[in-house]
């Protein structure tokens, strides 16, 4: 797995969590430091830590299902793109219009968003072992994009609004059934 296809794996893990830091973006007045080092650090922090975790299980199984490693990556990552496709067009903003009296950047808050948006990235890190993707590289990449992304995501909820929600994840979904039909792909005319 070449960086281009952890790039663009990264960018596809990194919508859920900037769609959700983007309805954040929504309930404040202003954006402070503070609320973009929690979205970044909370975001990329578990997005980094995910594919660690799955990581851990595909290199425990990878060796027992190599022959059929390129269908299991195509089948979770068309799997994960299609819920995201799916969510996408539900009726809810994602942002929580019940919690304008809670802080939406509490450390309970934060750590429950951030679980649920790296949910995708541990399977995804069951994957990466099976695809011989670097392992530094790859958990750099997903971290330290989702936080830019995330933060980015904070700044256009508060500019843009409700609109970008669904489009960030309509986008990610699209990135990772491409991604799981180009391994699949390559795999069998490469061999």
């Amino acid at each position: 797995m070449n960086f281009g296809a952890i790039l663009l794996l990264a960018l596809g893990l990194a919508m859920d969590a900037t769609a959700v830091a983007a309805a954040r973006g929504l309930s404040v007045p202003a954006i402070r430091a503070r609320h973009v080092l929690l979205v970044a650090g909370f975001f990329g922090g578990a997005q980094a830590l995910m594919p660690v975790i799955g990581w851990l299980l595909g290199e425990r199984i990878g060796p027992r299902v190599q022959a059929w490693d390129h269908w299991i990556a195509f089948v979770l990552l068309a799997f994960i793109g299609g819920k995201m496709l799916w969510e996408a067009r539900g009726d809810g903003d994602g942002g929580g219009d019940g919690e304008t009296t809670a802080d939406p950047f509490a450390l309970s808050s934060m750590s429950v968003l951030a679980i649920a948006t790296s949910i995708d990235a541990l399977a995804v890190g069951i994957t990466l072992p099976m695809l011989n993707a670097p392992f530094a590289i790859s958990v750099v990449t997903i971290g330290v994009v989702t936080a830019l992304l995330s933060a980015a995501g904070l700044f256009a909820g508060r500019r843009f609004g409700a609109m970008l929600g669904k489009r960030l994840d309509l986008a990610g979904g699209v990135v990772l059934i491409g991604l799981g039909f180009k391994i699949l792909l390559e795999h069998l005319v490469l061999s």
